[in-house]
């Protein structure tokens, strides 16, 4: 009875998501409308939708994950999310949204490499849509694997199944609405995802007896679970550690579904409200998130879960009646479902606009619509053959095509924002660089290479590098005058 009652809150749920697809299916009229709204978001929704596809499963089943096991350790990384957040609000989000208008309209952050580094070659393009596929493939699946999880642990369906499920629903509204449904959606999934994580461990700290209990909880786990300077058995965090859990922060600059709302606002009036909610959003479920995966290791202390990434999910089946139990696991797969569409928009714009424009010219928007709904199923197929592995952990695969994409596109979105002597040649080259020394720092152990200083999260030597690469090539060549005079236009406004 308890699984009809969950189902029957999930069936309306994902009815609903679908509806708003629906809606939104018969308003874009071209590509623009499909990839970028036509820059009509207000606050709120830029704000919300941002941010809830930027957190994922990974908020609700990673994060917690991590918590559960090491305790305030993981406010590290929570610390290095929130002050990227504000940063990349602050000091990206008006300007880019200002230069993508000025360099020709750009529509997608290739787009705006191409016009903005004048690359009559495509160069800068191409490359950019070639790590779009690879990273958010990688990021893509990690979303399936979460959803695979959710209908697991709540449904007892066998894991393949439960992942075909969520990948049918997603790709369907995301097909159907594209760019505003994606938004709208998000929009509502992170006002029931900010819900859900105060609720549950609210609920969980007065079932266990209260603040005392639980913390005389942490102390029987132990004496280091709240200390977040040792491990648990006491030993201080090695620096790099530290510096590898901030370095999340990093990622932010370089993310294409997170940019692409900078992209996508009305006006550049709306930011600063937007930038307040946003990081309102993100301080409060990160904060929140950490606590459930402690409060969740003292109520399953005698009873160790052998999935910690479960925690979130495990604690709403024990403490809520089936009804509330399955809008607050709704929260989960708003967090997966959030993420997801939005990769997949981003990676179907790159297939459409940055791959299959440049080789049909003459095809009319129409037909550019159209292949780009149809990119949507293609990439999902593919983050669905990766994620048949019930073995992959959604931290692991979230933190990879994070380091991806915010070493590769980072540190060029910043320079090409804040230093008017980069170039086309400098572009390429850090591109290539982050892109690069991510995949090969990431596998340094299929080289024979592991431990040290390759215990470092790969996003800092690979933002590092291709800041150094920008700087150094740009140095050698000279930017156009019109691409000086263009940054002043932008920089002056």
């Amino acid at each position: 009875m308890k699984n009809l009652e969950i189902i029957l809150v999930f069936v309306i749920y994902l009815i609903v998501m679908l509806g708003i697809g629906v809606h939104y299916y018969r308003k874009n009229e071209n590509l623009s409308d499909y990839i970028l709204g036509g820059r009509k978001l207000n606050s709120w929704v830029t704000a919300l939708s941002s941010q809830a596809s930027d957190m994922s499963g990974w908020l609700l089943m990673g994060l917690p994950g991590f918590a559960y096991l090491a305790g305030m350790e993981a406010m590290w990384i929570a610390l290095g999310l929130a002050v990227g957040t504000y940063l990349n609000w602050k000091f990206v989000a008006r300007k880019l949204r200002r230069y993508t208008e000025v360099a020709k309209d750009s529509i997608t952050l290739p787009v705006y490499f191409e016009n903005r580094f004048r690359d009559n070659s495509k160069i800068l393009r191409i490359i950019s849509a070639v790590f779009i596929l690879i990273f958010f493939m990688i990021y893509t699946s990690s979303g399936l694997v979460a959803g695979g999880k959710l209908f697991g642990t709540v449904f007892g369906l066998d894991y393949t199944l439960a992942l075909t499920i969520g990948a049918l629903v997603i790709i369907s509204y995301t097909f159907l609405g594209g760019f505003l449904a994606v938004c709208w959606t998000d929009f509502l999934q992170g006002l029931i995802m900010v819900l859900a994580i105060i609720i549950v461990p609210l609920a969980a700290i007065m079932n266990i007896g209260g603040t005392d209990a639980v913390m005389a909880g942490f102390n029987e786990i132990s004496p280091e679970f709240v200390n977040p300077f040792t491990d648990l058995t006491g030993q201080p965090l090695a620096l790099l550690a530290v510096i590898s859990s901030l370095a999340w922060g990093l990622g932010y600059f370089g993310q294409p579904h997170i940019l692409v709302r900078f992209m996508a606002i009305s006006s550049e009036d709306k930011i600063p409200k937007a930038r307040r909610i946003a990081t309102t959003w993100v301080v409060i479920s990160l904060a929140m998130a950490v606590l459930v995966g402690m409060v969740g290791a003292v109520a399953f202390q005698g009873q160790p879960l052998s999935d910690p990434e479960s925690v979130f999910m495990v604690l709403i089946d024990g403490l809520f009646p089936s009804l509330i139990a399955g809008v607050l696991l709704a929260a989960v797969l708003a967090a997966i479902m959030s993420t997801v569409d939005s990769q997949m928009l981003v990676t179907a714009s790159a297939l459409t606009e940055d791959m299959y424009a440049l080789v049909r010219k003459e095809a009319s928007e129409k037909e550019l619509l159209w292949v780009s709904r149809f990119s949507v199923i293609l990439v999902a197929l593919m983050a669905y053959a990766m994620a048949l592995d019930i073995n992959n952990k959604v931290l692991d695969l979230v933190s990879y095509a994070w380091a991806g994409f915010g070493a590769t596109f980072g540190p060029l979105v910043l320079f090409s924002l804040f230093w008017k002597k980069t170039t086309k040649g400098g572009a390429i080259a850090g591109m290539l660089a982050g892109g690069l020394t991510v995949i090969l720092w990431k596998n340094s152990s299929m080289f024979g290479v592991s431990g040290g200083i390759f215990d470092l999260y790969e996003i800092v030597p690979a933002f590092i590098i291709a800041s150094i690469f920008i700087v150094l090539i740009s140095l050698v060549e000279k930017p156009s005058d019109d691409m000086i005079e263009e940054y002043e236009q932008v920089s002056n406004n």
